[in-house]
């Protein structure tokens, strides 16, 4: 059974890091090239795509978080990273990781679209207090 599982999440004030964790189970066949994703959503507001990682290494990121966040995986650990630096109480929401098993889009339309994705995880926890 497919599996996404997210940790790392947690409290931290403005300005420090965290890192997140989505390690994948029951869909590791071919991990590698697999387009996969950070979304975050805080209340009420939608889920929003955050980064996104091609299997050639190609990556998007969101304007609100470029240059702060990165984007990562390790193949032999069928794991996704989101190191997130300098963060921002605007930063705080929910986190979710997602597959899906084929690659990204050439290029999003505006944002990472939740609809491609066809596994998720269930979300971790950010807060980031000022």
């Amino acid at each position: 059974q497919a599996q996404l599982v997210e940790s790392g999440g947690g409290s931290v004030q403005a300005g420090g890091s965290l890192r997140l964790s989505c390690a994948a189970s029951g869909i590791t066949y071919g991990y590698n090239y697999y387009c996969l994703g950070w979304f975050r959503q805080a209340p009420g507001k939608e889920r929003e795509g955050v980064a996104t990682l091609d299997r050639d290494g190609s990556t998007y990121y969101a304007d609100s978080v470029k240059a702060r966040f990165t984007i990562s995986r390790d193949n032999a650990k069928n794991t996704l990273y989101l190191q997130m630096n300098s963060l921002k109480p605007e930063d705080t929401a929910v986190y979710y990781c997602a597959a899906r098993t084929l690659r990204c889009p050439m290029r999003w339309v505006s944002a990472p679209s939740r609809a491609y994705f066809e596994y998720w995880g269930q979300g971790t926890q950010v807060t980031v207090s000022s």
